[in-house]
């Protein structure tokens, strides 16, 4: 028997985590472009890289498609859906004002309970669907996207999801300093990838304001950087983003962390090798079955 990485309901095998790697890889660079790229010559033309706003959901699809190969069930996808719209909907009902952002709370508990893989899709999905559900769809959706992603797969990677011995007031703690992180370096990224094209993008010696200037060392554009953000986002956007997802898993994080505990019971996958060919996925019935393995005499029609 082979489970993905602890005992997530989105399993991460080898081969799934390889890709998401890749992909973690290829989104850093496309958010950071603006630190990377040189200047061969002097007068030398220097557009920003539209491919990526083309590539990205690419990625983004690549990524979901080998992550759902793993192994879900429908009783996972139901909770997907479910937890999918009651982001987009609070999302809709915060609608961002002030950095007040609902949409992580849910997105970080969600990430902790059911693993870094559903943490993963979990991210892409909810921002998907409150952008249609808000019209905000637009070339910014692909990072907002995979940004929310990187998220909840943070959430699900943090210590003590699959030993258990991290609970109560300690657990809360440590969502609530994750959620600060996440807050500020949700912020942080997208703020990168808006700089050029915000400020625009200076000509090498004239430089001047906040303007990414190609060619230059990258200590004085991240600084020029560093500064346009803290105008701009951290000292509002991301601290009003950062209060709220502290507020909320404070008050709200034990109750939510239960309930979503009681339904990952029901949707645990395992893979369970067969001994002739490649593993397969099945779904745990989750009644009295704490590590999810399916019980010889569970008929197969009683989970359609």
């Amino acid at each position: 028997m082979r489970r993905g990485h602890q005992g997530g309901v989105v399993p991460l095998l080898p081969r799934s985590g390889l890709v998401l790697g890749v992909a973690t890889l290829a989104g850093l660079m496309m958010f950071l472009w603006p630190l990377l790229v040189r200047v061969p010559t002097t007068g030398a033309q220097v557009q920003p890289p539209f491919l990526f706003l083309a590539l990205l959901p690419v990625v983004i699809v690549v990524v979901l498609a080998e992550l759902s190969e793993g192994g879900m069930d429908s009783r996972a996808l139901a909770v997907l859906g479910v937890l999918s719209a009651v982001n987009a909907v609070l999302r809709g009902v915060s609608a961002g004002v002030a950095g007040l952002e609902l949409v992580f709370f849910l997105l970080i508990l969600a990430g902790r309970v059911f693993g870094p893989g559903f943490g993963f899709v979990l991210g892409c999905t909810s921002l998907f669907a409150s952008a249609l559900l808000t019209g905000g769809v637009g070339p910014w959706l692909p990072y907002q996207m995979l940004t929310a992603a990187w998220v909840g797969l943070g959430a699900g990677l943090l210590p003590g999801r699959r030993s258990g011995r991290l609970r109560g007031r300690a657990e809360i703690a440590l969502l609530v300093a994750y959620g600060v992180v996440a807050a500020y370096g949700f912020g942080l990224l997208m703020n990168m990838s808006s700089w050029p094209y915000a400020m625009g993008i200076a000509l090498p010696g004239h430089e001047g304001g906040l303007s990414f200037v190609p060619g230059d060392p990258l200590t004085e554009n991240l600084h020029r950087f560093l500064i346009y953000t803290l105008l701009t986002s951290t000292g509002g956007w991301d601290t009003g983003r950062a209060i709220t997802n502290s507020v909320a898993l404070l008050l709200l994080g034990p109750a939510v962390l239960a309930t979503l505990r009681r339904a990952r019971r029901r949707v645990r996958v395992v893979r369970v090798s067969t001994g002739a060919g490649p593993d397969r996925p099945r779904p745990s019935t989750g009644a009295g079955d704490t590590e999810g393995v399916l019980s010889g005499q569970r008929s197969r029609s009683g989970f359609r």
